[in-house]
């Protein structure tokens, strides 16, 4: 990539981690689209690049959890043990499927389409996570290990999962306080990211000038966009969200059936 593609992808990332931090769903469902068909990466690719980008902010946000004593390194081990088993294995699929790019395309608007609907829902009915107390996450060993197992795997497919899969789990499922699931989910997603990118860069699937320049950006640019939630209704942004997702999983859907959108 040129200079300037580089330059121009840096600043992209930074206005994708403001907007991230600000939804608080993370970089990386917005980088996948972004690479896909705002810079025409092969689905293979793009999925790739992502998951070796968000190395850089999962590790940024769980350091900085780490220091709040968000984190519970208990829930994490298994869950992160758990999980690298599933992104071993959801990458080996993803091998054997990256010549494929209409079926990855198929996947990955698949596992859009929740996210839209949750943005917009939220969005429509002011609906706010329930808060539970405490310090840890609750739930057995086997759960956890369950939840890891399945996220991984997922990560290993499209490249993404940390933060719109891992939070609501451990909030819904472990009953987990909010900033406890997120600062666990980054301080597990970041192992899924690290072992995942490592594989997807073996398997020739990662732009690494690309990833990096967007990594930083986005990692920069989620602390800015943190700071900035106060300020915005986090509910209309993510009722604009939501149908800004809404079409780009019906785009990667309609791909699939040779229909451009």
């Amino acid at each position: 990539m040129s200079i300037l593609s580089l330059f121009l992808l840096l600043v992209i990332g930074v206005l994708t981690g403001v907007f991230g931090g600000l939804l608080g769903i993370g970089g990386g469902a917005i980088m996948l689209p972004v690479m896909r068909f705002g810079f025409d990466f092969s689905p293979a690719m793009a999925v790739g690049t992502t998951l070796t980008a968000v190395i850089f902010t999962a590790a940024a946000g769980a350091y900085q959890h780490w220091r709040l004593g968000n984190v519970d390194w208990k829930s994490v081990r298994y869950i992160a043990l758990a999980g690298i088993i599933g992104v071993i294995a959801g990458s080996i699929l993803f091998y054997y499927i990256s010549n494929y790019n209409d079926i990855i395309d198929l996947i990955v608007g698949l596992a859009f389409f929740p996210i839209a609907l949750g943005m917009a829902y939220e969005g429509i009915f002011r609906k706010r996570k329930p808060e539970y107390p405490g310090y840890t996450m609750q739930g057995s060993f086997a759960v956890k290990a369950g939840i890891g197992t399945g996220v991984g795997f997922f990560t290993g497919m499209i490249g993404i999962g940390g933060g719109y899969i891992l939070v609501p789990a451990f909030i819904y499922i472990l009953k987990s306080p909010v900033c406890i699931a997120i600062g666990s989910s980054m301080a597990s997603f970041v192992w899924f990211a690290i072992i995942g990118s490592g594989i997807k860069i073996a398997q020739g699937f990662c732009d690494i000038p690309a990833a990096i320049a967007l990594g930083l950006g986005v990692a920069g640019g989620a602390i800015f966009g943190a700071r900035l939630v106060s300020r915005f209704k986090p509910a209309t942004l993510k009722l604009i969200f939501g149908v800004i997702f809404t079409y780009v999983s019906l785009k990667y859907i309609l791909i699939y059936f040779g229909i451009t959108i």
